[in-house]
């Protein structure tokens, strides 16, 4: 198993989030998921949003592409994005191929 699978031209992303951090950064693999470090503070959904704003950056795509299918209270979470329009440099991420 892997921490992406494409679902015709979105992604989906297996996170592990890490709120609190002192940066924002992708911080390699935690498991079969891909840990996310954030500033934001795990408090009323902050951290949610937060992440939603990261990976549409990283992604190249607008906050309104990026959704969060599973995990709202919880570290573990599973978000798609909606056709990205990059890939940022993460372990095996690749386009499908045609």
């Amino acid at each position: 198993m892997s921490y992406f699978r494409w679902d015709g031209d979105d992604l989906i992303l297996e996170c592990h989030l890490q709120p609190a951090a002192r940066s924002d950064d992708f911080a390699g693999l935690h498991g079969e998921r891909l840990k996310i470090r954030l500033t934001a503070p795990p408090v009323e959904g902050k951290a949610n949003a937060y992440l939603m704003a990261f990976l549409a950056k990283a992604f190249g795509v607008s906050k309104s592409q990026v959704s969060l299918i599973s995990g709202e209270l919880n570290r573990q979470k599973r978000v798609r994005i909606n056709a990205p329009k990059k890939l940022p440099d993460l372990p095996e991420l690749k386009r499908p191929a045609s």
